[in-house]
């Protein structure tokens, strides 16, 4: 029998690979997309699956609830995997509504209808950052949420309120929270494509204060098979660690970017530290390892430079990125 799966933020960078594994992976299958086409959804980055008859897209804001019920009306969806979140730290500076909109009233009017309909697993794909800073040693699923900024206080909110639709009403709802992610078609505000993006044009790398920021890189399709050993054999009510346990400063990280591309040193520039700027994120990920059998394969050299190569050699994807900037004014 056909299974049907609805993934959130299916346009985006890590929710578009994950379609594309799912797709890869399994024959009896069926993916519908719902993403609302923010600014960093891009329907170009699924432009090699949107002929597949195991595929459909749906744009949806699931801030407006008459249209996640219109979803769940139209469509009989066994699972939801919930990637959908608004998810840049300056911009949640900036301005909180979005995010606060996005992440919690979104995920709110997601899980009443998965549970009415009686969907039977919800993955909630989470962030280290909900932790906030860890500055030694490791964050394991039992370390109090102590977000520092807007946007990772808005995804603890949803983690709690997902815990609370599971012990309240027994809905089987499982939590991930992962480690920062990179790879291919990536939105260029993140770290590592605004690098590369930064020495392709020759032009200075910005890096916040003194760049010893620590983040544990984990590559997007490391990331997608955890996910996906989740949907299938995680436990209902339970939060599960996702990460390569190789904390990196940012700082190494422009030098290796310039390094594989082959630009000085010169090039990286010091800028202002980000207000409430954590310095260290690292999750301990034994329990998805030991109990459900993943690992990541690939390696943060071996991953950084298939990611700079892609970059380099994938001048349409760029461009898709400038007209969506360009249509949203």
């Amino acid at each position: 029998m056909t299974q049907t799966i609805l993934v959130t933020g299916g346009a985006g960078f890590i929710g578009s690979h994950f379609i594309r594994y799912l797709l890869r992976t399994y024959q009896e299958i069926r993916v519908i997309n719902a993403d609302a086409l923010t600014y960093s959804g891009n329907l170009f980055n699924l432009r090699d699956v949107e002929k597949d008859p195991r595929y459909e897209f749906l744009r949806v804001d699931l801030a407006v609830r008459e249209q996640v019920e219109k979803v769940f009306a139209g469509h009989r969806i066994d699972q939801v995997v919930h990637f959908a979140a608004e998810s840049h730290v300056d911009r949640s500076i900036e301005g909180a509504w979005p995010f606060i909109r996005s992440n919690i009233i979104g995920t709110h009017h997601l899980l009443e209808a998965s549970m009415k309909k009686n969907v039977d697993r919800f993955v909630h794909v989470s962030t280290d950052e909900v932790y906030g800073s860890i500055p030694y040693g490791k964050a394991d699923e039992q370390t109090l949420l102590a977000p520092g900024n807007p946007y990772s206080a808005s995804k603890a909110s949803s983690d709690l309120l997902c815990l609370a639709f599971h012990h309240t009403y027994g809905f089987p709802v499982v939590i991930t929270r992962c480690t920062n992610n990179y790879g291919p078609n990536q939105y260029p505000e993140k770290l590592i494509p605004h690098l590369i993006r930064q020495a392709m044009k020759n032009q200075p790398l910005p890096i916040y204060g003194n760049g010893q920021q620590e983040r544990d890189w984990i590559h997007v399709i490391d990331h997608c098979r955890a996910v996906d050993v989740v949907r299938l054999h995680g436990r209902a009510g339970e939060v599960y660690h996702i990460g390569a346990e190789n904390p990196i400063p940012n700082l190494q990280v422009a030098k290796k970017i310039l390094d594989l591309m082959g630009k000085p040193h010169s090039l990286i520039q010091h800028v202002a530290d980000r207000l409430g700027h954590d310095i260290r994120y690292s999750l301990d990920s034994s329990k998805i390892r030991t109990e459900l059998g993943w690992a990541p394969t690939i390696s943060f050299d071996e991953g950084l430079e298939q990611t700079v190569q892609w970059y380099l050699t994938h001048a349409e994807w760029w461009a898709s990125i400038e007209q969506r900037r360009a249509e949203r004014g």
